[in-house]
């Protein structure tokens, strides 16, 4: 068959899409761009905010209009909480976030017009499924999904009701596909989940996420490796002075803040406060040599004040972020939040949105001002507008000019800012 995907979310979608891309080929299908004619169209949601559900069902609908006799088919977050929206919409296989290779299954099997739901009881699971690491050839990059799963349960997060509890890949299994993706070419690795904080806890080994992170490091010394999101928590004195040890571990960490207003940050369910938070910044700071610190901020949770939002602007500058992500807070039914009292209008949600994002972008311009007239590695991507795109150690993009640089790691002198990336000179080699 001709199929293609369409993926909206996080790395962990990202991963399972590529996951299901190498499936698909070695099957012998063929897979196609989605704005193509195809036999079949997978559509992997995502729920985190009311907009994701969006985007989603706009894919669906779009599949279906590109080609009616096709079969359409869709998994995911929003699939799993809520399969009867999907089902509304007449789509012909619905899955969830599990059993991703049996999703294939049925795909496979699938009749046009005759539609299946196989949903789980997601809280029931307790196994990792392993699915296999890279994607499509010509990738850089690629992501492991080394854990699954969350147990937090923030008031605002419907994540936990679609992923269902912690589950790890086992040590040793992440240990062989690091090694694997260098005999393929690969020269990055992203170590990512849900919670990978969380890694370790179901396998009751007494090992955590530092552990796991060493061991892939030194088992593929050739590969960049980068974390996914962490809990602030994670950053420890003992993590710090493990993980700056080791040499080819990106310092870029993106510690989910949420708030920056104790008041709020209680409301929402999180395991920390701001000086806790600032101890993780301050250590990081310690250990790593300008580490990149990024994160994600919800404006207009339920009940902040302008006082409120006044405290987390502080606290962003005082965090000193290099890049943030910034979500206007969105209602998920069956959470607590969503039923929560003094809901923040939308017109004010969207204006705090739009300050934050003015103090973001000085904080950002602040950090990328100390690479001018460094030279800083970067591994090279994609060519793009004439210029060679890639990443830093700290995943700040770099963009230059020069020749057939795909998947070349490169010394760049940076020499401007052009907004949130890095133009430089690539350093020839004496």
């Amino acid at each position: 068959m001709r199929i293609a995907i369409y993926t909206l979310g996080c790395k962990v979608n990202q991963y399972e899409t590529q996951a299901m891309e190498t499936i698909l080929r070695e099957r012998g299908h063929t897979l196609v761009g989605f704005d193509e004619a195809a036999d079949a169209y997978i559509v992997n949601t995502c729920t985190v905010t009311a907009v994701s559900d969006k985007k989603s069902r706009q894919a669906i609908r779009r599949a279906q209009r590109l080609s009616p006799d096709a079969v359409v088919a869709v998994c995911g977050c929003y699939a799993q909480t809520t399969p009867e929206d999907i089902e509304a919409l007449g789509v012909d296989l619905i899955s969830g976030t599990g059993d991703r290779i049996g999703f294939l299954d049925e795909l496979e099997r699938t009749v046009r017009g005759r539609q299946q739901v196989h949903v789980d009881a997601v809280m029931r699971r307790r196994e990792f499924q392993f699915l296999p690491a890279g994607g499509l050839d010509g990738r850089t990059r690629a992501m492991l999904k080394v854990e699954d799963g969350c147990v937090n349960f923030c008031t605002y997060c419907a994540i936990p009701y679609a992923r269902g509890p912690v589950r790890s890949l086992p040590l040793e299994q992440a240990v062989c596909e690091a090694k694997r993706l260098v005999g393929e070419g690969y020269r990055e690795l992203v170590l990512t989940g849900i919670e990978i904080s969380s890694w370790g806890k179901d396998l009751r080994q007494g090992t955590s996420l530092i552990d796991l992170v060493e061991a892939v490091c030194r088992a593929a010394p050739e590969l960049r490796i980068r974390l996914g999101s962490l809990e602030p928590r994670t950053i420890t004195e003992d993590f710090c002075a493990r993980a700056s040890a080791l040499a080819n571990l990106c310092p870029h960490f993106h510690l989910s803040l949420q708030s920056g207003c104790d008041a709020t940050l209680q409301r929402m369910n999180r395991k920390y406060d701001t000086a806790r938070y600032l101890r993780s910044c301050a250590l990081l700071r310690q250990y790593f040599d300008r580490p990149a610190i990024t994160t994600d901020l919800i404006v207009g949770f339920p009940g902040e004040t302008e006082e409120e939002f006044g405290q987390t602007l502080d606290f962003l500058r005082a965090a000193r972020f290099a890049a943030m992500h910034i979500f206007p807070y969105s209602r998920r039914s069956g959470t607590p939040a969503c039923d929560f009292p003094d809901q923040v209008p939308t017109a004010v949600k969207e204006e705090r949105a739009h300050r934050a994002a003015a103090v973001a972008e000085a904080l950002e311009a602040d950090y990328l001002s100390g690479f001018l007239g460094q030279t800083v590695p970067v591994l090279f991507e994609e060519e793009k507008d004439g210029l060679w795109r890639g990443h830093a150690p700290n995943y700040i993009e770099v963009r230059a000019e020069g020749e057939n640089l795909h998947n070349e790691l490169r010394p760049v002198c940076i020499q401007s800012i052009c907004g949130s990336l890095l133009r430089g000179t690539v350093v020839r080699e004496a």
